[in-house]
Order: C-alpha cells, then sequence, then structure tokens
C-alpha cells in the first residue's frame, strides 16, 4: 500500500487479497493520513475481518466457510467408504458479502458475519456488530430509560446478568431501572416492576419471567405502551407474548449433558434421576426433555426411576435426591436442573456413600458449578452466559428506542458443554474455558 501510495497518492479504492492483507493497507493510509477516505473490500470472513467491517477499517468482506468444506468432505469420503460412490467434480461450498448494516443489495450485515466467522471473536464483537447493524445513531441515549427484570437478586446468574446491563447501561449513558422478585415464581412482585417501569417511561424492559404464563397480560399491557420487551433467558408462554427472547437454547443445553451422560456411561446398566425445576416454567421444561432426548429415551423409559422438583435450590435438591434414593437406591444417573440442585444431590449421595459411583449433569456455568466439575462433584455442565444477555438486550433497545430495527424472534447467546474429562465423539470444553467464562465468584 505504501508503495502504491507512493504511484499515486490519490488512490481511493483498495481490493485486497485476504483480511490481513486489508489491515496492512489500512495502517499504511492511517499513517498517510487517508484512512477515512479510501474504501477498502477484501476475502475471507474470518472474525478479525468482521471486526474490521464492524470498526469500519473494511468496507466489506466476502466470508467463506471453511468448516462447511471440510465437513462435506468428511461425509463424501464416508460415503465413498461404505458405497464405493466417488465424489466427483465442483461443489461450491457458499460465499457471503458481509457489510456493516447488509443495505447493500444481497449482502448481510455484521451481525450475520460475527455468527458466522472463523477464528475466535473479540469479547463484545457481537454487541458492536448489532449496534453498527441497527442503523441507528446513539446519540440521545442518555434520555433513555431501560428496565430489567430478574426472577431474584441473589442467584448469580441473575447478579451477573444485572452487571452485565449495567455496564452496557453505562456505556451508553442512559438510565438502568431494575427489580427483581422476591423468590423464584415470584409473579406478583414483577407485574408491579412492570407497571413501575412503565409509569417511569421506560423505552424498554429485560425480563426473566417467573411464571412464563401469568406474566403475559402485564407484558401485554406494557407493549400496548410501546415499550419494548424482551425477554431472558426463559421465553414466555406463549414465546411471542414478547418482542423477542435473547436467551441460551435450554433444549441443546439438555442435549448435550444428556449427550455426555449416554457416552460416559456406555453400555452399562442405568437408573436415572431427573432432578426438575418446577411444573409451568419453561427453561425447566426445555433442559429436561432436552436431557432426555441427548439421553436416547423417551418419557416413560424404565431407565428412569424418580422425578423430583427442586426449584433450583441446593436444600430442596438434596431433599429431592434423598427421596429418589428412598424409591430407588441403586441410581447411578442424575441430571439436575441447575447447579445448586446439583450440589444439594451431591450432599445427599454423600451421606449415602454414594458420591464416587453416581453420575451428575446439569446447566448453568457458574464459576461455582465449573469449580464443582473440577472437584469431581459434577461430571459435567452446559455453560449459559447471562452478562451477554443482558448488555446485548439493553443495546438493542436503545438502538430500536432511537429510530433503528425493532428486535424481534429468538437470539441463541450460546452454550458449551464444560467437562473434566472428555468422552469419544462428544464436544466439550475443559476446566480452564469453564473457569475463564463462568459467572459468579
Amino acid at each position: 500500500m505504501e508503495n502504491c501510495l507512493i504511484k499515486d497518492p490519490d488512490i481511493n479504492v483498495v481490493y485486497t487479497i485476504n483480511e490481513p492483507a486489508a489491515f496492512g493497507a489500512y495502517t499504511a493510509l492511517e499513517a498517510a493520513g487517508r484512512a477515512d477516505d479510501v474504501l477498502i473490500v477484501s476475502v475471507d470472513g474470518g472474525c478479525a475481518g468482521v471486526e474490521g467491517v464492524t470498526d469500519g477499517r473494511i468496507a466489506a468482506t466476502s466470508q467463506q466457510y471453511p468448516l462447511r468444506m471440510a465437513a462435506l468432505g468428511v461425509e463424501a469420503g464416508a460415503t465413498y467408504a461404505a458405497t464405493g460412490e466417488a465424489p466427483s467434480g465442483y461443489t461450491d461450498t457458499g460465499v457471503t458479502l458481509i457489510t456493516q448494516d447488509g443495505s447493500y443489495e444481497g449482502s448481510e450485515d455484521a451481525v450475520f458475519g460475527v455468527e458466522n466467522c472463523w477464528g475466535e471473536p473479540s469479547e463484545g464483537a457481537l454487541e458492536a456488530a448489532q449496534a453498527v447493524a441497527g442503523g441507528a445513531s446513539l446519540e440521545g441515549a442518555e434520555d433513555l430509560i431501560i428496565g430489567l427484570i430478574t426472577k431474584t437478586e441473589t442467584n448469580p446468574f441473575f447478579v451477573k446478568m444485572k452487571e452485565g446491563a449495567q455496564e452496557m447501561a453505562d456505556e451508553l449513558g442512559l438510565t438502568l431501572m431494575t427489580a427483581a422478585g422476591t423468590f423464584d415464581g415470584d409473579n406478583e412482585s414483577q407485574v408491579t416492576a412492570i407497571e413501575n417501569m412503565v409509569a417511569a417511561g421506560a423505552s424498554g424492559i429485560l425480563i426473566t419471567p417467573s411464571d412464563t404464563a401469568a406474566i403475559v397480560p402485564a407484558i401485554e399491557k406494557a407493549r400496548e405502551a410501546g415499550v419494548i420487551v424482551i425477554a431472558l433467558d426463559t421465553p414466555t408462554d406463549p414465546e411471542d407474548a414478547t418482542d423477542a427472547l435473547y436467551a441460551t437454547d435450554n433444549f441443546k443445553a439438555g442435549i448435550l449433558i444428556g449427550e455426555y451422560a449416554r457416552a460416559a456411561m456406555g453400555d452399562d446398566e442405568v437408573k436415572i434421576a431427573l432432578l426438575n425445576l418446577a411444573p409451568g416454567i419453561t427453561v425447566g421444561q426445555l433442559r429436561r426433555d432436552g436431557f432426555v432426548q441427548g439421553y436416547g429415551i423417551e418419557d416413560g423409559d424404565p431407565q428412569i426411576v424418580c422425578e423430583e422438583d427442586t426449584r433450583g435450590d441446593q436444600a430442596l435438591g438434596q431433599t429431592a435426591m434423598e427421596n429418589c434414593l428412598i424409591k430407588d437406591p441403586d441410581i447411578n444417573v442424575v441430571y439436575t436442573i441447575n447447579e445448586p440442585a446439583a450440589f444439594g444431590a451431591y450432599t445427599a449421595l454423600e451421606a449415602a456413600g454414594r458420591e464416587d459411583d453416581v453420575l451428575i449433569v446439569s446447566v448453568d456455568g457458574g464459576c461455582a458449578g465449573v469449580r464443582g466439575v473440577v472437584d469431581g462433584q459434577i461430571a459435567a455442565t452446559s455453560q449459559q452466559y447471562p452478562l451477554r444477555m443482558a448488555s446485548l438486550g439493553v443495546e438493542t433497545i436503545a438502538i430500536a428506542a432511537l429510530g433503528g430495527d425493532v428486535p424481534s424472534g429468538y437470539t441463541d447467546t450460546g452454550v458449551t458443554l464444560i467437562a473434566a474429562e472428555a468422552v469419544d465423539g462428544i464436544d466439550s470444553e475443559g476446566l480452564d474455558f469453564g473457569l475463564d467464562n463462568c459467572w459468579g465468584e
């Protein structure tokens, strides 16, 4: 690029073979004071490159898909080995033009680019892409009020969620109102909080609904008043009662630990206890059903010897496990709705002298839970990311309130299986990853 500027200092369009070359060109243009008036385009669509589109160093890039190439190659090889049918000819594995806001015909926006890039995206890459893709300036954000309503104030998951929302609110300069139920299932307090936030002039409300059906009338009234409502973590019943849902794929979270448990147990005879949340709460049902499917069984399977509700509480988890051991003392696989329930189950098993020969799996990925995997109390857990849910929610509502796109549908905020010991055929991350990405203390 430096050589080209010597040949002609008035260059204003630059094609680059790939994104590293694009970044090199940008550095040269920046040194020459030309960074703001030259358009750079590139090819690859790696995570670093898409982030270059987000921050404006690259105007557009053509994103390719190496994972798709390799997966198709493996599949073709397996087909050839099984049938003798050899692959032939050319197969297009796809390419997508990525621009900041996706407004150019045929292009996708930076959010799509981040969600489909290869390599490792930087922390906050998705949120930054969401901001530029929304098509709105955030000037005036200081006049906005956004509400956050969690199920409780004490659960570390919701503490981290509040932290993420507050960090984004501070970054944007807006006011964050917060409220919570006094216990998990406290619908009345959440209804009151919605009413107070609407009366205060909130542009939007983020909520983790305690009672997914009973909260709907209050949400409908808020939306009728022009308030944007996004459910976090837990969908309402029906799900479209809110404008959007930002959450872990809780069914997938259950599938991951179900598949892990099945692979870890192999051909051993199993007796399974399901320590669930409570009736009528969608997140609990999704995780439980995902585990059952992931394990490869169905409701009513005789291998499921006990089901108890825990409300996600450690003491109730202990009681539930004690009850299950009375029903069948030979239980050797335990699904738990969350890690506090898992620790309660472990305490009961330890008291019965069974802690070393029972496999416990769970969902959450809080720091205490990951330490439980380290200590051997929990075999594996599905880690979710509450800070990401809340920070993205605050930013999205701010963008919409200032003239950008109103959020809609479901956004998966990610889930990762964390296991102390990897098992064949199951993708998981180890303990270092779990501890680096956990929430809580």
